[in-house]
């Protein structure tokens, strides 16, 4: 199947700060996906549970529920639990990024980030599915 023919990925991302959620969204569209942002974790669960992306990025700090809390609730359910989730938060602490895989993270990146590198790992756990 040509790159053209194949569906482009679809990920929900969650990020409080407009001008973060804006730029992780360039970011994931100029990786070749589709995206739909969201403000806050119950947005966040909302539009997963519409959308069924192929991958979630969730900030940990935000409101209505935050990034760990979403990423428990999206794996104690049957129909969300096998999406990858990455964590892109402030939170760089060893308890933090341990908390983040705890929570069903499969990747953990902490902010200030390389886009190029975020980009980087987006294909990588994309092309794992």
């Amino acid at each position: 199947m040509s790159d053209a023919a194949r569906a482009k990925a679809k990920v929900v991302i969650a990020d409080d700060d407009d001008d973060i959620r804006r730029l992780v969204q360039i970011t994931v569209t100029n990786a070749g996906c589709d995206v739909t942002p969201t403000a806050d974790g119950e947005s966040a669960l909302e539009a997963v549970r519409r959308v069924m992306p192929d991958l979630v990025i969730l900030d940990v700090l935000m409101p209505r529920m935050d990034g760990w809390e979403v990423a428990k609730a999206l794996k104690k359910d049957p129909a969300t639990e096998s999406i990858p989730i990455m964590f892109l938060t402030s939170k760089g602490q060893e308890h933090d990024v341990l908390e983040g895989f705890e929570a069903g993270g499969f990747d953990y990146v902490v902010k200030p980030f390389s886009p190029r590198e975020l980009q980087a790992r987006i294909r990588s756990l994309l092309a794992k599915r």
